[in-house]
């Protein structure tokens, strides 16, 4: 349906690179349209942003209420109680745009994987499981779960961010997810901010910087 395409962001000059950014449960595509101008990035810079829509389905913790989810959240053991089959539909999902932008002619080293909260688990998820490594994954306020099955892109660049005071995924699952994917050989970037679930205007600029650098920077 028309209203499920992804919203997509594109420069003023042919795009160069791209993101693709994942909304957290219950929102959709629109929610952190807004921030794009808010990081810094230069028109000639070509990034193009995409923005896609978590499927509507049923989420077992909030009573079976359908709403756009990447996967269930079954009960409040989230790092435990895993829908592991959802998370793979979804990861094919984000396969998908990524295959999309290298036939438009942007190069998997050229493409980032963003996520919040139930996105930013599968941006880690997707990421570190595609084929190719790609410029890096940034995962904000989130967790970790299956890190056991990570093997691939090692030198691949990280990023998480998570805050402090965050009621809905606790801080110690964001530090831990950091400690797991260190434990691994992951190289992670991580950052620390006094807030609840959500994202601040000193995470946008850092944001901001971690893509030019994996985006524009490296070559």
């Amino acid at each position: 349906m028309a209203e499920d395409l992804p919203i997509i962001v594109e420069p003023s000059i042919p795009a160069k690179a791209a993101v693709i950014w994942l909304h957290g449960l219950g929102a959709d595509g629109a929610d952190f349209v807004d921030i794009v101008p808010s990081l810094g990035l230069a028109e000639e810079q070509g990034i193009r942003f995409i923005f896609p829509h978590a499927p509507v389905q049923p989420v077992t913790i909030n009573g079976g209420m359908a709403m756009r989810s990447w996967f269930d959240i079954r009960s409040m053991d989230i790092l435990n109680d895993v829908d592991s089959a959802g998370i793979r539909v979804s990861c094919h999902q984000v396969y998908k745009l990524i295959e999309q932008q290298r036939d438009l002619g942007i190069s998997s080293d050229k493409i980032a994987i963003a996520g919040f909260s139930q996105g930013g688990l599968i941006a880690l998820h997707a990421g570190l499981s595609y084929d190719h490594p790609l410029a890096g994954v940034m995962a904000l306020s989130t967790w970790c779960p299956l890190v056991e099955q990570f093997y691939l892109h090692r030198e691949m660049p990280i990023f998480i961010a998570h805050g402090q005071q965050d009621p809905v995924v606790p801080f110690e699952l964001g530090a831990k997810a950091r400690d797991d994917l260190t434990a691994k050989g992951y190289q992670v970037e991580w950052q620390a901010y006094p807030m609840a679930h959500q994202v601040c205007m000193d995470e946008i600029e850092a944001i901001g910087a971690w893509l030019r650098r994996v985006l524009v920077e490296a070559e």
